[in-house]
């Protein structure tokens, strides 16, 4: 990590790293001095710029910038990290539209679409990455006619602890931790820009429950041939066992709850024990994630493809 830009104080980010409400205690070394965050004793020198422009990303040498702010959606404010210096940007927010970003990855789907000639990337959202696969797995073994997604999100910033208007879209003035909040969702876009195959037969809606981490898809589709609970388990079981979704997509059949997947690296984690199949060609299942450090893993997964992809493209230039 060369360099971190926020809007926070050099001390606040100190502390905020040390300790985390969700996560625990940052497991390293972490101090400020001066301009320079050091994490274990290498140095990341901490900028406050409000807008890409203000930092000489050229300068210091950059890579990949990670652009985890959320605020930028567009082709036109990725390019402004770009003039800026930036040599390429990877978000970690669906942009607004398919035009506005050269790929949109979902680690271990679509990774190898990037040549190394891309300038702006997406890595979707943490709900794709949850959901992507699992439907990638149950079109191939089944064939997919229909799907209706639930998102079952833990509270996110952009919620009061007590109701406040700050948003446009008054549920989202309610107070984050007393009540179940429907909210809106892109899911179905999303999945859609992975698995064109799908367009048209999905949709999707979300709820906000008053938890901090863990969130969960509740999935409902209708398959092309019969199946069984204990088929569309097996299938997923394999699937995450071995292949491209290893150590990406997990599969439990223990009664856990919500709070257990705190902290969990896995895109996914299919919940069995909460399989259902009725008429037999409507399968309903569960899968959890956590939402921020699942999500987290996936970011660098993505980086390091990205870059390793662009120094092997770099090695074979003449």
């Amino acid at each position: 990590i060369v360099a971190l830009n926020d809007l926070a104080d050099q001390a606040s980010i100190e502390y905020l790293t040390r300790f985390d409400s969700t996560h625990g205690r940052f497991p390293g070394e972490v101090k400020v001095d001066g301009d320079c965050l050091h994490i274990n004793g290498d140095c990341v020198k901490v900028l406050r710029s409000a807008t890409p422009e203000g930092v000489d990303w050229a300068a210091l040498g950059v890579d990949l910038v990670l652009e985890c702010s959320g605020v930028y959606h567009t082709r036109a404010d990725g390019l402004r990290f770009l003039q800026a210096g930036a040599p390429r940007v990877l978000f970690s927010q669906p942009m607004a539209s398919e035009a506005d970003v050269d790929a949109t990855v979902v680690f271990g789907i679509n990774q190898d679409c990037l040549s190394g000639d891309e300038r702006l990337v997406s890595n979707a959202s943490c709900t794709t990455n949850c959901g992507v696969p699992l439907l990638r797995v149950l079109d191939q073994a089944f064939g997919i006619e229909y799907v209706q997604i639930t998102t079952i999100h833990s509270a996110m910033n952009d919620q009061p602890v007590i109701d406040a208007y700050h948003h446009e879209d008054l549920r989202r003035t309610r107070s984050a931790f007393q009540s179940v909040i429907p909210v809106s969702t892109g899911l179905a876009r999303g999945i859609e820009r992975l698995l064109p195959e799908l367009a048209g037969r999905i949709q999707a809606k979300a709820v906000r429950v008053p938890t901090v981490n863990v969130s969960c898809l509740d999935i409902t589709l209708q398959t092309a041939r019969d199946t069984s609970a204990a088929e569309v388990n097996r299938v997923l079981r394999e699937a995450a066992l071995s292949g491209p979704l290893k150590g990406l997509l997990a599969y439990t059949e223990l009664p856990h709850a919500s709070c257990d997947f705190n902290h969990d690296p896995h895109s996914a984690i299919v919940d069995a024990s909460q399989t259902r199949v009725s008429g037999p060609r409507l399968v309903n299942l569960l899968a959890w994630f956590d939402n921020e450090w699942g999500f987290a893993n996936r970011m660098l997964d993505v980086a390091e493809h990205f870059l390793h992809v662009v120094q092997t493209t770099r090695s074979k230039q003449p």
